[in-house]
Formats: C-alpha cells, sequence, structure tokens
C-alpha cells in the first residue's frame, strides 16, 4: 500500500511524535516554576540515575518503533485513503460515533496497559530486565513520559494503542485526533507539575499526582492505572489514595494516605 504525503495514517503515525515533543516541550519551559512543581530539582537530580540525553535516545528508539508498527498495521488493514478519481472518500462519521470510539479505545487502552503494567511489576524477572528501567525516573518529568525498554514500549504502548484502534473501529483520521489525546494525556501524567487550572486534572482522576505515587517506592505495587482513568485500580483493589500539600520552600508535595495491605 502506498502512502499519499498527507494521507490520514502518515498523520496519525507521525503526529503523535510531534505532539509528543511540542507538548513536553512546553513544560521544559515550565519547569523551573518551582512553586509548581511535586518535586524540587535537587531531588530530581538526587534520585534519577539517568542522564537526560539518554532519556531523549531511548523515546526517539520506542517512538521508532511505533512508527513501523502503525504502518504495518495500516498496510495489512489496507484502508482507503483515496477513491479511484483521486480524491479522499467522505468519513461519514457523526460526533456520537466518533464519541463511542473513543470510549471504546480509552477502555481497551487502559485495561491492556493495567495488566500488562501490573504484571510486569509482579513478575520479578520483567522487572529488573524491562520495567525496572522507565522507575530509573523516580522524579518523573515530561519527555521521560516514554523513556521504557524497547519491548515495553512495543508491547504497553504500540501493541495497546494498535488493540484500541482496531477493536474501537475507528478511521485514520479519528486515529490521529485519538492517538494526540492519549500522547497530550501521557505527558501530562509525567510532566512533573501540579498547575493551577490544568483541564486534565479536573476531568481525570487519573493525573500527575495520582502517577507520581506509582513512582516512589511506597507506590510501587498501586496506581497501575495509565492513561485516562483509575478503574480497574479501584476494582482489584491497588489504588493508593494521596493527599496535596504545599511546601513551605514553594512547590506541592504529594503524601500518600496508607491503606491496607
Amino acid at each position: 500500500m502506498a502512502f499519499a504525503v498527507a494521507s490520514d495514517e502518515v498523520l496519525g503515525t507521525f503526529v503523535p511524535v510531534a505532539v509528543y515533543w511540542i507538548y513536553s516541550g512546553i513544560y521544559v519551559l515550565l519547569g523551573d516554576f518551582k512553586e509548581y512543581r511535586l518535586h524540587t530539582k535537587a531531588e530530581e537530580d538526587a534520585k534519577n540515575v539517568v542522564s537526560k540525553s539518554t532519556v531523549v535516545k531511548g523515546v526517539l528508539v520506542q517512538q521508532a518503533f511505533q512508527i513501523v508498527v502503525s504502518l504495518s498495521l495500516f498496510t495489512v488493514l489496507g484502508r482507503p485513503t483515496s477513491d479511484d478519481s483521486g480524491r479522499k472518500p467522505p468519513e461519514g462519521s457523526s460526533f456520537l460515533k466518533v464519541a463511542i470510539q473513543f470510549a471504546v479505545a480509552m477502555f481497551v487502552l487502559d485495561t491492556w496497559q493495567y495488566f500488562i503494567h501490573r504484571y510486569m511489576h509482579i513478575n520479578k524477572s520483567l522487572y529488573k530486565h524491562i520495567h525496572s528501567k522507565h522507575h530509573t525516573l523516580v522524579v518523573p518529568y515530561a519527555y521521560g513520559a516514554l523513556y521504557n525498554h524497547p519491548l515495553e514500549g512495543l508491547l504497553l504502548d504500540t501493541v495497546g494503542g494498535a488493540l484500541s484502534f482496531v477493536v474501537s473501529g475507528m478511521t485514520p483520521r479519528t486515529g490521529i485526533f485519538f492517538f494526540c489525546f492519549a500522547t497530550v494525556k501521557t505527558v501530562d501524567d509525567h510532566c512533573g507539575l501540579w498547575l493551577p487550572g490544568n483541564l486534565l486534572h479536573l476531568f481525570f482522576s487519573n493525573n500527575t499526582a495520582y502517577h507520581d505515587v506509582h513512582h516512589q517506592l511506597y507506590g510501587t505495587k498501586y496506581n497501575f492505572s495509565q492513561p485516562f482513568f483509575v478503574t480497574w485500580d479501584r476494582v482489584l483493589g491497588t489504588y493508593m489514595p494521596y493527599s496535596i500539600e504545599k511546601r513551605e520552600e514553594g512547590g506541592f508535595e504529594v503524601r500518600p494516605i496508607k491503606v491496607k495491605s
């Protein structure tokens, strides 16, 4: 299957990558706003054991996998991008239909990522050799959101994304918006900032502070859900509640509320 330069398949593959770097770049510019940080800059430098240049390289490797799998998926599905006249066919998708597709895709992606993510913590070998790479960022930051072992990135994010796309039945054009939204949500969950007026914090309980709990030593057995809702954690007893307190020196602190083992 040949891809037009600006086909929906190509846009759906590359636009989320661009969104990742643009959106995380915005957070980099805001990163010195200590009054909104969940961890101090000193904590970030002391606790994270991997250099930022290594993180950038690791993310680029994962995104390369995503690009290959995405283009391969569209090739296998063979969904047309134009009719015999060379014009793109109308999408014919109502707002309700797209909303349902989004809801299905979100549920599928959440379900896949919860159980795969949780199993990577349960299985000591998988954690040691694969998932621990992501947890070298004890203090998460925006462009480290997709810093994973390549196998984890392929299994958790790329395969999960492909499943959510196929099961929901969304078109490549709808997929552009869904995967851009999922990308923004993932970056936001790792940004390490608790910004006032953040609409994602207003509509989603699975947010920056929620995921920060999981990255701390006390929270590695909790808060596995990602990237949208906290449903599976609540249903299966792996939800750790928390409070957000102001630090005297500026910024915020996420304090866990102990739960029974």
